[in-house]
């Protein structure tokens, strides 16, 4: 059972929602009332948003202003980057510019197609009402050219999935609702999401979820796949089968330590341990061995009973992997060890 937080987790701002309220304020200091310390902006579903604004230049036609990115309590890569964003009116229409530090769009089936900085729908949407609301205040056109960097972006992107996602050369500027709600599994399933979309638009054969690095490791070498292949699946097997069951693609495979995928094979689509356990009644019943009941982790089972409870976890799992999807998905399971050597497949 997880543990409560001794208090109330504070909530942050998203990457998309730092880069608005700084163009905002780059616009305030080119067409009024002038600079500000602090701007005031409203998010995707009508809440207002403060944020500081850490630095401000403004030269012939151009305004940059910089918001240093709080992501409340959560342990986001992000914290404390400084997020700029560039605003340079005029030209034809609203053109977004990817930055030093943001990434570019490489490969099909993310939301913003090849060639475009990787900046979502979304902080777009957010970005282009400000600068609407900010032209008709001051009689100006709708005609500007909006920079996003985030400094030393590119070395905070290798410690994400945009790599694998074929993003190229930075982060993402994100968020849909522009708040971090810590802890949140949705980044993470959004992450899922976005990796079954590439993989598709890729046509790729096979795909794998693997719920840490030693089995993603072991299933990339075992069927000689490509990184946008690996879908960062983690806890959230139940996450990746649904969505893998509505956007079907041709093979899964589902890799993990014993433990977590014994979890799966008795039924469970999360698999943290703060939310999920191994039954060991459960599994003296299944094997007749009433001695399981002491057991205490699922590698203590598999030196008690060898090769043969691997083998079964792998069955069981992959028979609870089918039922979750259609049938024209293939699957299969690999299970391995703490070293990473294989004890079950299926």
């Amino acid at each position: 059972m997880s543990r409560r937080p001794d208090r109330e987790l504070r909530r942050g701002w998203t990457t998309g929602a730092c880069a608005t309220a700084a163009l905002k304020a780059a616009l305030m200091a080119l067409w009024g009332p002038g600079r500000t310390d602090r701007v005031t902006i409203i998010l995707p579903r009508g809440e207002s948003a403060d944020f500081a604004i850490d630095a401000l230049e403004v030269g012939e036609g151009w305004a940059t202003a910089t918001i240093i990115k709080d992501a409340g309590d959560d342990p986001d890569v992000t914290h404390g980057a400084r997020i700029s964003t560039r605003v340079e009116p005029g030209g034809e229409g609203i053109r977004f510019r990817a930055g030093t530090g943001v990434g570019t769009v490489t490969r099909p089936g993310l939301p913003i197609p090849p060639g475009e900085p990787a900046i979502n729908p979304v902080p777009r949407q957010m970005m282009e009402d400000v600068l609407r609301d900010m032209a008709a205040a001051h009689g100006r056109a709708l005609d500007a050219e909006i920079t996003v960097s985030v400094a030393e972006g590119a070395a905070l992107a290798r410690k994400t999935w945009n790599p694998r996602l074929g993003i190229e050369g930075g982060l993402s500027i994100l968020g849909t609702t522009g708040i971090v709600r810590p802890f949140s599994c949705a980044a993470w399933i959004a992450s899922i999401h976005r990796g079954v979309d590439v993989a598709r638009a890729a046509g790729l054969a096979r795909v794998a979820g693997c719920t840490g690095a030693t089995s993603e490791a072991v299933v990339q070498k075992m069927y000689a796949l490509p990184d946008h292949a690996m879908l960062d699946m983690g806890d959230f097997a139940g996450g990746l089968l649904k969505y893998i069951s509505a956007h079907p693609v041709p093979h899964v495979t589902i890799g993990g330590g014993i433990g977590k995928v014994c979890k799966l094979a008795q039924g469970a689509a999360d698999l943290h341990s703060g939310r999920s356990q191994v039954d060991f009644d459960a599994l003296a019943r299944a094997f007749d061995a009433p001695e399981l009941r002491d057991m205490r982790t699922a590698l203590e089972v598999l030196a008690h009973l060898g090769p043969r409870f691997g083998d079964w976890v792998a069955r069981m799992a992959l028979a609870e992997v089918r039922r979750r999807l259609p049938p024209e998905v293939g699957a299969d399971v690999v299970v391995i060890d703490r070293s990473g050597v294989v004890v079950g497949r299926a």
